[in-house]
């Protein structure tokens, strides 16, 4: 039997206050992975995070503080020309 398994596997804090999350997609064939893929994406102070995992909005709220994201868009426009 196939079955099609994703999770996420890895959340990374960042010191600018990004949380950078990767999902693993398992292909398991009788409980054993015959193939798998992952895909990372990043979430920057300020962006919503309402649909993700429940440990990344965890995460994300201990993270995404009101001055951790003011200092995230400072940083972004001061980077801007």
């Amino acid at each position: 039997m196939l079955e099609k398994v994703i999770s996420v596997d890895l959340i990374e804090a960042l010191e600018n206050g990004s949380v950078q999350v990767r999902t693993k997609t398992a292909i398991m064939e009788d409980g054993k992975q015959i193939s798998g893929t992952f895909h990372r994406h990043v979430i920057a102070p300020g962006d919503d995070y309402s649909a993700e995992d429940a440990r990344v909005k965890a995460i994300c709220k201990a993270t995404h503080t009101a001055a951790v994201v003011t200092a995230y868009k400072a940083a972004q426009a001061a980077a801007t020309p």
